[in-house]
């Protein structure tokens, strides 16, 4: 019996030692698997907080684009509204042309009656000056002044010693400016040296 009592006695010890052996096994585990967590969450942290940046760049620059697109139709819808006129403003600048034609008539050669239709003319090419200056609407002449490609076309040259090279001699045809854009260059000549 003593032998029996000893033998469970070890067996009892065994088992003890086992199951110790399972609970820190088990500890070991638990806390393995606990790190092995702890690991996935902070990959996952990390990986949420790279697309979180993303999104948040994604979304800055998207709201760029939006002001950007803003501010270029905002000046579109300005210069649609400074410039709404030019197409009928170009369709008169000929008319003009031809009144400043009939103006330029001799007045003490014509008749007393062709006399009256030039008065008329004048009074006409008056007020249609006016109306195209109320819309701003600049005549260009530079005659006198340095040739400035952007204002005018040169159309003939001349040799003048007594003036600089490049200046404009003659307006062949006056442009026109609508508030500040070319709406048609002048036609001139230009001293070419």
């Amino acid at each position: 019996m003593k032998k029996k009592a000893a033998k469970d006695m070890q067996e009892e010890k065994v088992e003890e030692l086992q199951t110790e052996e399972l609970q820190e096994n088990k500890e070991e585990s638990v806390e393995d698997k606990k790190n092995e967590a702890m690991a996935e969450l902070e990959k996952q942290i990390l990986g949420l907080e790279e697309e979180n940046k993303k999104l948040v760049d994604q979304v800055k620059r998207t709201q760029a684009e939006l002001i950007n697109y803003r501010c270029r139709k905002d000046k579109e819808v300005a210069d649609s509204l400074k410039y709404c006129n030019q197409g009928i403003i170009t369709d008169l600048i000929p008319v003009v042309d031809n009144f400043e034609r009939a103006i330029k008539l001799d007045d003490n050669n014509l008749t007393d009656e062709l006399s009256k239709f030039l008065v008329g003319f004048k009074m006409i090419y008056s007020s249609l000056s006016g109306i195209l200056k109320n819309y701003g609407v600049e005549e260009i002449s530079r005659q006198g002044e340095i040739f400035d490609p952007t204002l005018e076309q040169s159309l003939l040259t001349d040799k003048v010693e007594e003036l600089d090279n490049e200046v404009v001699i003659e307006v062949l045809q006056k442009g026109y400016k609508l508030k500040d854009r070319v709406i048609r260059p002048a036609s001139v000549k230009i001293n070419q040296k």
